[in-house]
């Protein structure tokens, strides 16, 4: 019988990003061949301060409770930025986090808000489940509707992909926002199963997801193609949801008397036509 494979979250995420700086971003001659890129762990070893031995161990998961000066250190030689160094401390210091069994449900206030609000908005989780929309939201992707996975859609779906003029650039940030929100939790079912269909459907994402990169969810610029009111330059701004848990509210914005705030006010129209138009019932 197999021994089952212990995850080495910590290991992996240090040899990533090891593989990743260069001998002269670290002020070191790029002496002889190298059979892998990067740094090798001596390099790492010595310019943290750690025996060779020690900095093996980490990556190799036989150490998984270095001192927080140790890492930041490490972190340092690796060039981390602060999500990135936040977020190998968390590896170290797991706290469980409890997860509801129940349905997710959205607090009856979040959503008068929500259908309140004139532009397109929607609350995700921390899954990036869409758990409720408003029209414009719909309007503007059949992918923000209630039920939709964002992840699953911006991958998976060739429409997701024509919407967004940087499609490179907000993938690497949605994998990025995912490895941040999963955090220790590498054992979640749910995070499982959606990383692995990810990883098997899409090579672009098993590339970035190898990658290790990490990215706090916050708002910025976004720049899509819609295929009914042309382009929008807009800001999407994420706010967390209070007494949820991980609960966001993503909306989009335009800058005023602008083409792109025209735009978004015709999808908000086309939304409420929509939503009056009467169903008729067929055989």
């Amino acid at each position: 019988m197999e021994t089952p494979t212990v995850p080495n979250a910590l290991g992996d995420f240090l040899r990533a990003h090891r593989e990743r700086v260069r001998p002269e971003d670290v002020g070191l001659e790029s002496l002889g061949h190298r059979r892998t890129p990067g740094l090798r762990r001596e390099e790492v070893a010595l310019l943290a301060g750690v025996s060779t031995d020690y900095y093996l161990r980490l990556e190799q998961g036989r150490d998984r409770t270095p001192s927080v000066q140790v890492l930041e250190a490490i972190g340092r030689v690796l060039r981390l930025d602060g999500d990135q160094q936040a977020y190998a401390l968390a590896l170290v210091r797991p706290r469980p986090r409890r997860r509801s069994r129940t349905p997710e449900t959205v607090p009856a206030g979040t959503l008068r808000f929500l259908h309140a609000l004139p532009m397109p908005a929607f609350v995700q989780n921390h899954y990036l489940d869409v758990l409720a929309a408003n029209g414009p939201a719909q309007a503007l992707s059949p992918h923000m509707r209630p039920g939709a996975n964002r992840l699953l859609a911006a991958f998976l779906d060739p429409a997701e992909k024509e919407l967004h003029e940087d499609w490179e650039h907000a993938t690497a940030a949605a994998v990025g926002q995912l490895r941040a929100t999963m955090g220790t939790e590498t054992d979640d079912p749910r995070m499982v199963a959606l990383v692995g269909e990810l990883s098997l459907k899409s090579d672009h994402f098993r590339r970035l997801w190898a990658r290790q990169d990490v990215v706090r969810p916050r708002g910025g610029p976004v720049r899509l193609h819609h295929p009914e009111v042309g382009e929008l330059v807009l800001h999407r701004e994420k706010l967390v949801v209070a007494g949820t848990e991980g609960q966001t509210l993503v909306a989009y914005h335009a800058d005023a008397a602008t083409p792109s705030a025209e735009a978004l006010a015709l999808l908000g129209t086309l939304a409420l036509e929509r939503t009056a138009e009467p169903r008729s019932d067929r055989g």
